[in-house]
């Protein structure tokens, strides 16, 4: 292994990659990772800088609790320095709120990208849009302090940083309901029962399970393990028939690379 490599560092976000696997790290715990427009051009700038060399990307972070959720100030007449408010946003034309929600959900999106496999490492409180960021990625570790919620709607708002579709996917349309509605606490015990969560261990184990899962993904050759993420990530919106042809197709792929005859 070599050191990692500092490859972007502001407004809340570290990104440092060491050979196949980048780290994301929220980096202000005195505020509980809160978030805000900035942090999420932040973590849109994360995804667009990694190397072609990354496969896992595993998202972290720093303090007690993984992300408490938006910062308040968002809501408050002022907001943040140089930034539109929320409030400013909503008495704007509909094509700019469009817009500007738009470029928010981006910083959620990218870590589905089928030649990545993204681990979020999560501890301590997880609400809102930490609830969502979690959600983004393709697995989740959490440590026994964990404490899920999506508090949207007790606010008189939706989840719209992209959470409802997996949410949905992972517990089923009634269970996300029920979450979203109560906006109660989901500890680590009924995360991995639900599954929410892939894996629960002690706080003081989760980083080394990270990288003991991160490492046991690495293993398979890359090729393979994009073909089936992209298998795997499509299924729920394909016909049976239909996942058998993509299943075919794929397999002839990775056939024809394996003996030499890919272009």
């Amino acid at each position: 292994m070599t050191s990692p490599d500092n490859v972007l560092d502001k407004d809340g976000v570290r990104l440092t990659v060491e050979d196949a696997i980048a780290t994301v790290t929220l980096t202000n715990p005195d505020k509980r990772n809160a978030q805000s427009p900035a942090l999420w051009r932040a973590l849109t700038e994360a995804g667009r800088s990694l190397p072609g060399s990354v496969r896992v990307v595993v998202l972290r972070g720093e303090g007690k609790s993984f992300s408490a959720g938006l910062d308040r100030q968002a809501f408050t007449p002022e907001g943040f320095d140089g930034e539109p408010s929320f409030l400013d946003l909503a008495r704007g034309g509909d094509a700019e709120l469009d817009a500007a929600i738009a470029e928010y959900q981006d910083a959620f999106t990218w870590w589905r990208r089928n030649d990545l496999i993204t681990i979020a490492a999560v501890q301590g409180h997880a609400i809102g849009a930490g609830f969502q960021l979690a959600l983004a990625c393709d697995l989740r570790v959490v440590a026994e302090d964990v404490q899920f919620a999506m508090r949207e709607t007790s606010l008189g708002l939706v989840p719209d940083l992209t959470g409802t579709h997996p949410l949905v996917g992972l517990v089923g349309y009634a269970r996300a309901l029920e979450i979203c509605v109560t906006g109660r606490f989901i500890g680590a015990a009924e995360a991995v029962g639900a599954g929410l969560a892939n894996l629960s261990v002690p706080a003081d184990e989760l980083d080394g399970a990270v990288r003991d899962l991160a490492g046991a993904l690495l293993a398979a050759p890359r090729d393979a393990v994009i073909e089936t993420k992209a298998l795997l990530s499509g299924a729920s919106v394909r016909t049976l028939d239909d996942q058998r042809t993509a299943e075919r197709a794929a397999q002839g792929r990775r056939l024809r690379d394996l003996a030499g005859l890919s272009d």
